[in-house]
């Protein structure tokens, strides 16, 4: 496989490291012609998130149908031996035990693994891309979800990615040649999708006002957002495992928090606590501790802490407490763009990344 690959998945995920932060950083040494293909690759990201916000009901329906899926095959063994990596096929094992001891697997064994097991395991395909966000390091549903539907010809109707033991080999380097894999790819049909929505608006900071910061696993680093983190006056930062998927992503963000409780309290005069459960009561007694009504958290794209935060906003509410969740730039100007295919998107990256002023 290829060396040349960054590992930052995991804390671009959390936005430990944000994709502006790469871009800036990448663009500082190379042109953006040279380095297009790399910028491409973070801006994957990027698009899938975007495309996930105008479509939220895929993400549901991807979610009960695992639900439905789970129920099926509560006791089979082809999940538990293709999970275990103990279906006797070469390369696909090995990725498998992989995943599972670490946490990562390059983006190309992604694909090879999910196409092996919808097309030639014939396993449904909610159950491999559960698997992954239970396991990998930079489990993200947007991601995830929308790469495992691409191998199965939903992403794009009619456009499968069926593994072949000729391009396996060739880019292991004659490490692992398959033998067995599907020749064709089984039509995988699903209902029609709901037409695209707009990207939800959101509510701007009030500077004058004094809140209460709130930082969850999907925006760490309020450094890079806030332009002064000393207006409020105090922070929580709760990251909920049961909210980050599986006991890798969540013990990798559990110990990124940690650290940002010492970031943070370097810049916030009042208290910066940490929690564990991602709920209403715990940030009431928070801000009124901090004696604020205003909470202000960074917006929280699709997923199931933006699924927590919009139940937990009707009850502060309710309580005489506003949670805004304001949004970075970079997503406002790049995520009403993905309402296609990549290449669409990508012909605006180099306008956007000026609008930004990176060059």
């Amino acid at each position: 496989m290829p060396c040349a690959v960054s590992k930052l998945s995991p804390y671009a995920r959390h936005r430990l490291i944000t994709e502006q932060e790469i871009i800036e950083s990448v663009l500082e040494h190379h042109s953006l012609e040279s380095a297009e293909k790399f910028i491409q690759e973070v801006l994957w990201r990027t698009y899938w998130k975007g495309w996930l916000e105008m479509r939220p009901t895929v993400w549901t329906r991807f979610l009960q149908e695992r639900d439905y899926q789970r129920d099926i095959f509560v006791r089979d063994s082809e999940i538990s031996n293709a999970e275990m990596g103990k279906t006797g096929i070469e390369g696909f094992d090995q990725w498998s035990q992989e995943l599972c001891s670490t946490g990562y697997l390059h983006n190309h064994v992604r694909i090879w693994f999910a196409s092996i097991w919808i097309f030639t395991l014939r396993l449904p395909w909610t159950l491999g891309a559960d698997f992954f966000l239970r396991n990998l390091l930079d489990a993200d549903p947007a991601s995830n979800t929308l790469s495992w539907r691409w191998v199965a010809g939903l992403q794009t109707p009619g456009k499968t990615y069926l593994a072949t033991k000729e391009n396996i080999c060739r880019y292991t380097n004659g490490r692992y040649a398959p033998e067995g894999l599907a020749r064709e790819a089984i039509e995988i049909r699903e209902p029609p999708l709901e037409n695209i929505i707009c990207i939800p608006r959101v509510s701007e900071v009030d500077a004058g006002k004094p809140a209460l910061l709130l930082i969850t696993c999907e925006d760490m680093h309020p450094e890079s957002f806030f332009p002064d983190l000393s207006t409020f006056k105090a922070a929580v930062i709760i990251v909920d495992r049961k909210l980050a998927f599986g006991g890798k992503s969540g013990r990798f963000a559990a110990s990124a928090a940690a650290n940002s409780v010492a970031r943070l309290a370097c810049f916030i005069d009042g208290p910066v606590n940490l929690y564990e459960h991602l709920d209403a009561e715990t940030l009431i007694m928070a801000a009124r501790s901090a004696g604020v009504n205003v909470i202000v958290t960074p917006y929280a794209p699709v997923g199931p802490v933006a699924t927590r935060l919009a139940r937990i906003a009707l009850h502060l509410a309710d309580e005489g407490y506003a949670l805004v969740q304001p949004r970075r730039e970079w997503d406002s100007l790049f995520w009403p763009n993905a309402t296609k295919g990549f290449f669409p998107f990508k012909k605006r990256i180099p306008s956007i990344l000026n609008a930004l002023s990176i060059r």
